[in-house]
């Protein structure tokens, strides 16, 4: 992580499967709320990046990547998510997770999001402002060191089933 934050999150019962361990849904669950509270944190010159985007403009998950490291087990403890910026393009922005204990020594989960800012009248992506880039710009930090690479060789599959 790097200047991103750190959200502490309660692991309720329910969020565990019929396995005793936190269900792979829950984990997306509580990235986003560490998402959310990181976007209404207040900046250092005041206000939240939510005050940026403001009522005509508001941002959508464009895409997930998350790899599962290590079970999470019920327990009374909270687990935390490190949320960061990891990328920020023109009408884009990434953020980086980590979801470990309070002092990483454990990681269970490793995660990245990238998040598009969309006007509400069109629908359409907006450019980001220079207020917007520079609120982002204080949670910036390295990218997600993924174990597999994003980027996957091509294969296919001729019509008698081998590569």
């Amino acid at each position: 992580m790097a200047s991103g934050i750190q959200i502490a999150q309660q692991i309720r019962f329910g969020d565990i499967d019929a396995y005793g361990h936190v269900n792979n849904v829950v984990f997306l669950q509580y990235l986003e709320d560490a998402r959310v509270q990181l976007t209404y944190a207040e900046l250092p010159g005041g206000g939240t990046f939510q005050d940026l985007v403001g009522n005509d403009l508001f941002t959508l998950v464009g895409r997930h990547e998350i790899e599962y490291l290590a079970p999470i087990s019920f327990r009374p403890t909270p687990i935390f998510v490190n949320i960061w910026v990891t990328n920020i393009g023109g009408s884009s922005f990434d953020f980086g997770y980590t979801i470990t204990e309070s002092d990483s020594t454990v990681l269970y989960a490793q995660a990245a999001t990238s998040m598009v800012l969309v006007s509400r009248t069109t629908g359409r992506p907006v450019r980001l402002s220079d207020a917007q880039r520079t609120a982002l710009e204080a949670w910036l930090g390295d990218p997600v060191p993924f174990k597999r690479s994003t980027a996957r060789p091509s294969t296919s599959i001729s019509a008698e089933g081998t590569r």
